[in-house]
């Protein structure tokens, strides 16, 4: 039998933290001890219920000082994006010192990631890529976590993926996109959308679409579970579900 996991969510009053909530109370194996938001001390509740494991669903603005807090005494599984390499590095050693693990997921969808695995694949036969993301308008970054960890991805599987330089103008600065490792994102941001995203890849005479569309945010659930249960295990930074879903 499974030994059971105590759980906080800090930033349950979110859309994220809402169906977070939800999943954790459903699952026999999970107890949620404490759920805090914006104006709660987050240190001072993991002091008084000492959590295995702490989800932070918050902000960009917030995210690496509640890390710091959380490191301290528990497991942290981080869904928000925002962090620099810098503080990814720092939280690193931080966890390491602590005998803890730190989850960062960019997307906790395992169609998304699934959606990831294929694109590096098929960067290793296509000539050209561009990402176009897609986020509801109250998103707070951009590019998103996704797309910037899809460049990633296809830049390790290809690392002269449009190397040629192209023959253009751009005539309104922005046009053509963000670049991350050489690779054009582009930044939606909608009301109706939670979090779409296409991987377009272009050869000669040929393209190849691989997209990846939420419906609601019930699909990043079974990730987040599978991240909790499986945190107590490691120590240090894991960036990316794949790293955990994939893993021998």
């Amino acid at each position: 039998m499974m030994p059971m996991t105590t759980v906080i969510i800090n930033g349950y009053l979110g859309k994220m933290g809402t169906e977070a909530v939800k999943a954790v109370t459903a699952d026999a194996n999970l107890t949620l001890v404490a759920q805090t938001d914006k104006n709660d001390s987050l240190s001072e509740v993991i002091q008084a219920k000492n959590p295995d494991v702490v989800v932070d669903l918050t902000h960009p603005s917030t995210i690496f000082e509640n890390c710091k807090s959380i490191l301290k005494s528990a497991h942290a599984v981080i869904g928000t994006t925002g962090l620099t390499t810098e503080q990814l590095t720092n939280l690193d050693t931080l966890a390491k010192d602590n005998n803890k693990g730190v989850f960062v997921i960019p997307n906790f969808a395992i169609g998304a990631i699934l959606m990831m695995k294929f694109a590096k694949e098929a960067s290793k036969y296509m000539e050209r890529v561009e990402i176009i993301e897609y986020h509801h308008d109250k998103k707070a970054d951009a590019p998103s976590g996704t797309a910037i960890k899809t460049a990633e991805l296809i830049a390790e599987g290809n690392s002269e993926i449009n190397s040629t330089p192209l023959d253009e103008t751009e005539i309104i600065e922005g046009a053509r996109g963000a670049t991350k490792n050489n690779i054009p994102i582009h930044s939606v941001r909608l009301p109706g959308h939670v979090a779409d995203q296409s991987v377009i890849f272009g050869a000669q005479g040929q393209k190849l679409t691989l997209s990846h569309d939420t419906i609601s945010r019930e699909a990043f659930m079974p990730g987040l579970i599978v991240c909790i249960k499986k945190i107590g295990a490691t120590t240090g930074l894991t960036y990316g579900l794949e790293n955990i879903l994939f893993s021998s």
